[in-house]
């Protein structure tokens, strides 16, 4: 038998604690959450991410009466930033929440799906990505999106070869 131990590091902060261009990023993804379209779950997500050459690319969740049909804001933020700018990296995304005429007191953590293109975009540039979720009363980080998908499938597991975990 072979044990293993994850780590995550994981800094929470305080919104005075952050750095200008954190709060700056934060805000973008919190002002995205007013152009969710939400009309069933009234559960409003914004993301932002920021790319190399400082751009900041939005996104927000997009509902569907077909469930399935609809996309989530880190998808969209990060979807849009590879098609409008395909050789930029991104450096870090923000993720904001809003619900019941106030944003979540604690910060929400993305879905499977948004975590795993999260990952293959920090695969696609080389590089992680930090990753910010806010909440009202305090801020994660965490260094790149692989932490927050440890046993992640990424391009090499199509290719049936052995990765050292």
């Amino acid at each position: 038998m072979k044990e293993f131990t994850i780590d995550t590091r994981i800094r929470s902060y305080a919104w005075s604690e952050l750095s200008e261009a954190d709060q700056r990023l934060l805000e973008a993804a919190k002002r995205k959450t007013e152009d969710s379209y939400s009309p069933y779950s009234h559960f409003c997500v914004g993301a932002a991410a920021l790319l190399a050459d400082g751009t900041i690319v939005g996104g927000c969740n997009q509902e569907n009466a077909a469930y399935p049909s609809g996309l989530c804001a880190e998808r969209t933020a990060l979807f849009a930033a590879g098609a409008q700018h395909p050789d930029q990296p991104v450096k870090a995304l923000a993720i904001a929440a809003f619900t019941d005429g106030h944003f979540t007191e604690d910060p929400v953590s993305p879905c499977g799906a948004c975590r795993q293109v999260m990952l293959e975009t920090e695969n696609r540039y080389k590089q992680p990505m930090r990753v910010l979720l806010f909440g009202a009363n305090h801020v994660y980080e965490f260094d790149s999106a692989e932490s927050l998908l440890p046993f992640s499938f990424i391009s090499d597991d199509l290719k049936g070869g052995v990765r050292e975990r």
